[in-house]
């Protein structure tokens, strides 16, 4: 059964500036997108800053009217069923608002739950369960104010899960997050999804997406420019071979010797951990590692890595080309 519906959605909104004299302009937000999400799929909605993710979201959630096109969410649509749509998904956004930090997490529960009228003959079962689901069991007396973020947006889902949506929205939920909080994060976004729950999943983290989600939308300046399970946008990536090399001090002068090299599609300089990192993404022309490293001969090097295209590369591949 196919769960959310999206046709030639669209958002538009006036934006003004100018103090003495004010312009307003168009702003396309979200550009006529399709897809489909079907029943227990974690779907996930990958975009840079500003490519109109969350604003996708807002419009299946129903916080925002769509400009043009159509979406339907359970079969209902989200303009002429906006309640119907409320009462049957749950929505869960990255960072600390949304609680009431001098309350502890079962108090913050037991509020929640009375807006999201939970039967109360239900609550105290219920709230056992989130508790236990997201691994505050032992932390429901403590105040939220004391919480690490891990554990805060472990409250933010199960706050989200409480009237037992079918449908699960997830904005960036680990960012800000530290290792660890973001593993037991994504143990538990797992976890629903097994359940049942169908979840759409917004991030920035590539390996996130990799590790969770069944199907992937990549979408920049509010159009889709590609969709797929997380290996074939892999497969996609004209990256047949990625060859980085750590170096110390400069290596601009040998950058134009790598992209001369047969093959080569593309070269990157990065900095990871005080380190500089040259990238050097080819055809699948064969194992380039040798040449890169003739081409950088002179250089002071440092670890040699030669590995398949992730799904990171596959993504800043599309959105560049977007």
């Amino acid at each position: 059964m196919t769960v959310i519906e999206v046709t030639d959605l669209q958002r538009r909104y006036r934006s003004r500036s100018g103090v003495f004299k004010r312009t307003t302009r168009v702003v396309e937000a979200v550009r006529g997108i399709d897809f489909a999400v079907e029943r227990g799929e974690l779907f996930g909605l990958l975009g840079p800053n500003g490519a109109g993710k969350t604003t996708t979201i807002k419009m299946l959630i129903t916080l925002l009217l769509p400009s043009g096109g159509a979406a339907r969410v359970l079969g209902y649509d989200v303009v002429e069923d906006a309640r119907e749509v409320r009462r049957r998904v749950g929505y869960v956004f990255g960072g600390d608002r949304g609680l009431y930090e001098r309350l502890c997490a079962l108090d913050n529960l037991r509020y929640f739950a009375e807006l999201y009228a939970v039967a109360p003959r239900e609550q105290a079962a219920r709230i056992g369960e989130l508790l236990e689901l997201v691994g505050l069991k032992g932390h429901e007396h403590e105040r939220v104010e004391g919480y690490s973020r891990g554990m805060r947006q472990r409250l933010h889902i199960a706050r989200g899960l409480l009237h037992r949506p079918e449908v699960l929205f997830l904005d960036e939920p680990s960012i800000g997050i530290d290792p660890v909080g973001a593993r037991e994060l994504r143990a538990t976004v797992a976890a629903l999804v097994e359940g049942g729950t169908t979840v759409l999943l917004t991030t920035h983290y590539m390996f996130e997406a990799d590790e969770l989600c069944d199907r992937i939308a990549v979408i920049a300046d509010g159009r889709i420019v590609a969709e797929g399970t997380p290996d074939e946008l892999k497969a996609g990536s004209s990256a047949g071979q990625v060859v980085e090399v750590e170096v110390y001090g400069s290596a601009e002068f040998a950058l134009d010797g790598l992209r001369a090299l047969r093959g080569v599609t593309s070269v990157i300089v990065e900095v990871r951990d005080q380190a500089q990192v040259v990238v050097v993404r080819s055809g699948g022309v064969g194992d380039l590692t040798q040449h890169v490293l003739d081409a950088l001969e002179g250089v002071n090097r440092g670890k040699v890595t030669a590995r398949q295209p992730t799904l990171e590369d596959a993504y800043v591949e599309l959105v560049a080309g977007a």
